[in-house]
């Protein structure tokens, strides 16, 4: 442990701390414990616990402390800081000092300031019809749920972004520290600009082990240790140890000097006198497991072990000697001193705190909904693509975005930021670039000057690690802010998890915290998608991210498919100043041809789903067949089959229907989005075949409509993981979502056409040989392929 060469703290500041300690580790045992005598008033009796023993305990008395230190500094210095629990079911601690602020009672007016309002907030605890172990929506002053590990870190930065009064300190914990996710995470103190961003503590908790293993950041040599994080670009701070009156004083010095760091650092950014990367100050914390527990039980070690870890005693309620050494426990933090006679913390105590919205449980980035300001948008029909007739231009869809992007960015250089690993140029995005640059505080060389597009102030969020990139957004918006992340669509699958965990954030917010105020959506380009990957072939092939989303609740997730450029305006219009969603939005980056006017996309986006009479022939009349698309390449390939149709069978009636709002497909029962099962009769027909050309896999289209009455009419076409180095038909062909193929299924399902359309059957199999072929021996698709227009009649 390094000690200070002279005293930091008074007697009283001492004194203070750690009975505000003590006071925090009493209630961190007490949930996990009691659901009675709360205060100890009596002698511990099996009734007085709880009748589940759920929870976790092992690292909380080492974020009480750092809680209390953290205060301390708030008061001093006035800050403006918010505070993330990164370890696994750290909820204990943070609901503890919230409690102790006064903020949890102010929110939950039954878990009161006194004897019953503890006992309330004791039995709540990790019990059904409470409150989790994880740092839920429901927990005040937390942005960081917690649920999975590795993410704490990125949330931390994403908070600091644009906010240049905020420090957010982060406590990674043991197990956190081992994963993928936060080892990238490290990297972000080389995008975070100390002249306009606020700043990042990261300490570092090692208590040594995790569930049952030892961690491995807490079994290599010191040196080793120091020079991990000397590498990564900081400066840590060790504090180590066990004797609390020590601990105190070494861990006051080291906050001390970090808080002196961070000012020193963005002093000089912001008076100009330092451009370059600084080196932002950290403290790694060694504390043993179960810090204050029993030392041992039952001849075990407990402090100190893996044995601290969730429910250090067992067996209390059935076990008198298990009873008596919890009892033992929970008096030695003595309750008498903390709380008076009806369960107040003492006045003397409750100096340390700091007031209203200076808590940490109570700052408001913490809610950031309620400092959320909606985006200026620009006029999305300033973007517009003319066309005089549908499917007869061909544009680059993501470029028109980018140029709309572009401005909302220039209308919002404070709260809105468009992130990417490595792929917003190549997304087609790069218009953004004409306003503001990719940020970039490491080290720079002159060739980056040509088209690097690198700037300490830019505001384009690159790295490649979709984890980092979706935890930064993250924190982005749950303190108040508005983002975009553009990603590939095979590798947006890296995200799986994190988006399922920030889905149930906003679920849980939304739905049973009244007082969390709506932030911004979470809004996913994908692009770059399964059906144009030419060159990269079948790794780069998976549109399955669709599925994932749509197992979330639907009153929270949305997915769009816009066919073309207007579309996709009108869509990410509605996006962007949306809250509360988890969007979705499917476009490809390359050349595509255009369908819709303006106006003829909002109407159409408007509906989310419709029916284009120019590529239909049923006029009015219930058709013989039904061609449907959802996605850009499908509704290319269904036009094209369309087409085929009318010119090889022009007495057969087919209807055309698109889809934008894959949501509009399942009944109105389980999605909020969806139509009517009358109006979806109406566009599909009652018994009349269906032929859905999907973007992703087909399995997903037949488990949203399984429930309506038409359901078995539909044939749907999707990708079937048929790939490799392919041209784009080629691919089209091999997985079935190609022009032949579906005029091909037509004929098959309409009753009797199958024999009288024999000919026009054997004239499509017979292209599909012929460009499979030409393909193989040519490398490309036929110039009347790869130039195809819509001819409308």
């Amino acid at each position: 442990m390094q000690t200070p060469d002279q005293h930091v703290l008074t007697q009283e500041e001492q004194v203070q701390l750690n009975q505000w300690w003590r006071a925090a580790n009493y209630l961190s045992l007490g949930m996990l414990y009691l659901q009675d005598n709360p205060l100890m008033t009596r002698p511990l009796e099996p009734t007085d616990i709880k009748p589940r023993l759920l929870g976790h305990w092992g690292s909380d008395p080492g974020q009480n402390f750092i809680w209390a230190h953290l205060n301390r500094v708030i008061r001093r210095e006035d800050l403006d800081m918010i505070y993330i629990a990164g370890p696994g079911h750290g909820a204990p601690a943070t609901l503890a000092n919230t409690y102790l602020e006064g903020t949890y009672s102010e929110v939950y007016p039954d878990r009161s300031q006194d004897a019953e309002g503890l006992r309330r907030f004791f039995h709540l605890f990790s019990f059904p019809g409470g409150v989790g172990s994880h740092c839920t929506p429901e927990t005040p002053g937390s942005i960081h749920e917690g649920g999975e590990l590795g993410y704490s870190l990125s949330h931390a930065f994403g908070a600091a972004f644009d906010n240049p009064d905020l420090l957010v300190a982060v406590v990674i914990g043991d197990g956190e520290a081992e994963t993928g996710p936060a080892a990238t995470a490290w990297h972000s103190n080389k995008f975070l600009n100390p002249a306009r961003d606020g700043a990042v503590l990261p300490i570092l908790h090692l208590n040594g082990y995790k569930l049952a293993n030892p961690s491995i950041l807490a079994r290599i040599p010191e040196e080793e240790l120091l020079n991990l994080f000397r590498g990564y670009g900081y400066a840590p701070h060790l504090v180590a140890g066990d004797d609390p009156g020590l601990m105190h004083e070494a861990m006051a010095s080291a906050l001390d000097a970090c808080i002196a760091e961070i000012q020193a650092i963005q002093a000089a950014a912001r008076q100009g006198h330092n451009h370059q990367r600084p080196v932002w100050p950290m403290i790694i914390l060694r504390t043993p497991k179960g810090w204050t527990a029993p030392k041992t039980l039952d001849g075990h070690i407990i402090e100190g072990s893996w044995r601290a870890h969730q429910v250090p005693v067992l067996d209390v309620k059935t076990n008198p000697e298990h009873l008596t050494v919890l009892e033992e426990w929970f008096k030695s933090y003595h309750p008498e001193e903390l709380f008076d006679e009806v369960g107040r913390l003492r006045d003397s105590l409750k100096a340390l705190a700091p007031r209203g919205k200076r808590r940490m449980s109570a700052n408001p980035h913490t809610n950031g909904g309620l400092l959320r300001e909606p985006l200026r948008l620009p006029d999305f029909h300033d973007y517009q693509v003319r066309l005089a007739k549908p499917g007869q231009i061909t544009i680059e869809n993501t470029y028109v975005l980018g140029q709309y992007l572009r401005d909302v960015m220039r209308l919002n250089m404070h709260n809105f930021r468009v992130f990417g690993p490595d792929e917003t140029a190549s997304n087609r995005l790069q218009a953004i670039y004409e306003v503001t640059q990719k940020t970039w505080m490491a080290e720079s060389f002159p060739v980056d000057s040509d088209g690097g597009e690198l700037s300490p102030d830019g505001r384009v969020m690159e790295m490649l690690s979709e984890h980092t990139l979706e935890g930064w957004l993250e924190g982005y918006l749950l303190t108040g802010r508005h983002g975009l992340l553009n990603s590939y669509e095979a590798f947006v699958h890296v995200i799986d998890s994190m988006v399922n965990q920030h889905s149930k954030w906003i679920e849980k917010a939304r739905f049973e915290v009244s007082w969390r105020a709506p932030i911004a959506s979470l809004n996913i380009l994908i692009s770059s998608t399964v059906w144009r990957q030419d060159h990269n072939g079948f790794t780069h092939q998976d549109p399955g991210f669709l599925d994932v989303v749509t197992n979330k609740r639907a009153d929270v997730v949305r997915i769009y498919l816009p066919p073309d450029a207007n579309c996709l305006l009108s869509v990410a219009d509605h996006c962007l100043a949306s809250t509360d969603y988890v969007n979705i939005i499917v476009a490809d980056k390359q050349p595509h041809l255009q369908y819709l006017t303006m106006d003829e996309a909002v109407t159409h986006c408007s509906k989310g789903i419709g029916l284009w009479p120019w590529a239909s022939n049923d006029e009015g009349q219930v058709p013989d067949a039904v061609v449907a698309s959802a996605g850009d390449v499908s509704t290319m390939e269904a036009l094209a089959a369309v087409a085929l149709l009318h010119e090889k069978l022009p007495e057969l009636r087919v209807r055309f229907i698109n889809v934008v709002d894959l949501f509009k497909l399942p009944p109105p029962s389980l999605h909020p989005h969806g139509m009517s099962d009358s109006d979806f009769v109406g566009l599909f027909t009652a018994d009349r075949p269906v032929i859905f050309n999907f973007h992703g896999y087909p399995a997903l289209i037949h488990k949203l409509i399984y429930r309506r009455p038409n359901h078995e009419y539909f044939h749907v076409h999707g990708y079937q993981e048929m790939g490799s180095i392919n041209t784009p038909l080629q691919l089209a062909i091999e997985n079935h979502i190609d022009r032949f193929s579906l005029a091909i299924d037509v004929i098959d399902h309409v009753p009797g056409l199958s024999i009288r359309a024999a000919s026009v059957k054997q004239w499509l199999q017979d292209q599909q040989i012929f460009h499979l072929n030409y393909a193989r021996t040519n490398g490309i698709d036929p110039q009347e392929i790869r130039e195809w227009t819509y001819l409308v009649n």
